[in-house]
C-alpha cells in the first residue's frame, strides 16, 4: 500500500461483540473518520442519516450494486442490505485520514480481499453467555433472531485466522487501549512509511 492510500481499518466481529463501542475509541485518535455504510433497513429511533448510516430504499441500493459502487456489501439474516461506499476511500484521501470501517465477517473478508493491505481486527465476546446477555439487553430482538444471531455468531468466529489482530472485549477500557494500539501500530509499518524513510535517507546522502 502506497503513502499516498488511506490506511484502512476493518473492525469486525459478530453482532453484540462490542464493535460500536471500540470504533468510537479509534475515532477518538486524531487523523481517523468513519466509513459511513448504506442500508436498506428504517432507522431505530436513537438514529439520525449520515451519522453510521445513510438510509436508502432497496432499489437505490440495487442501482448502487449495478454501478460497482461498493467496497462491500452483503444481505444480512435475508433481510436487510448494507454496504460501504467507495466514496470513502476518496473522502479519506482527499481529508489525509485513516479510515474506520464497521462491518460484519462477510463483509471484512471481501474488503480485505479487495485491499489486501487493509487491517483487520477482529472483536470477539468473553462467552456465548455473555454474547447472548448483551444482545437481549438491547431488547431490539425477538427470540426467534436471538438464536440466530447466537448461531451466526458461533459460524463466524470460525473466521478468526483471516484476521490480523484480534481483541477479547471482556474489559472495555483495555480492549479500547488495544485497538488505539493496533491503529497507531498500523501507521507506523514499513509499507506505509517508505516515502518518508528515502526523503530521510537524502539527508545521509544515501
Amino acid at each position: 500500500m502506497s503513502q499516498s492510500e488511506p490506511l484502512v481499518l476493518i473492525v469486525s466481529g459478530p453482532s453484540g461483540s462490542g464493535k460500536s463501542t471500540l470504533v468510537q475509541k479509534i475515532l477518538e485518535l486524531p487523523d481517523t473518520m468513519l466509513a459511513v455504510s448504506s442500508t436498506t433497513r428504517a432507522p431505530r429511533s436513537t438514529e439520525s442519516a449520515g451519522k453510521w448510516y445513510n438510509f436508502v430504499s432497496e432499489a437505490q441500493f440495487q442501482g448502487m450494486v449495478a454501478r460497482g459502487e461498493f467496497l462491500e456489501y452483503a444481505q444480512v439474516f435475508g433481510k436487510n442490505w448494507y454496504g460501504t461506499p467507495r466514496t470513502a476511500l476518496d473522502e479519506a484521501l482527499a481529508n489525509k485520514k485513516d479510515l474506520v470501517l464497521e462491518i460484519d465477517v462477510q463483509g471484512a473478508l471481501q474488503v480485505k480481499q479487495k485491499l489486501p493491505g487493509a487491517i483487520a481486527i477482529f472483536v470477539i465476546p468473553p462467552s456465548r453467555d455473555d454474547l447472548e446477555r448483551r444482545i437481549r439487553e438491547r431488547g431490539q430482538d425477538s427470540e426467534d433472531e436471538i438464536r440466530r444471531r447466537l448461531n451466526r455468531a458461533r459460524h463466524e468466529m470460525l473466521s478468526y485466522s483471516s484476521y490480523d489482530f484480534a481483541v477479547v472485549n471482556d474489559d472495555l477500557e483495555r480492549a479500547g487501549r488495544e485497538v488505539q494500539a493496533i491503529a497507531l501500530g498500523s501507521r507506523c509499518r514499513v509499507a506505509r512509511t517508505e516515502g518518508r524513510i528515502l526523503e530521510i535517507l537524502k539527508s545521509f546522502g544515501g
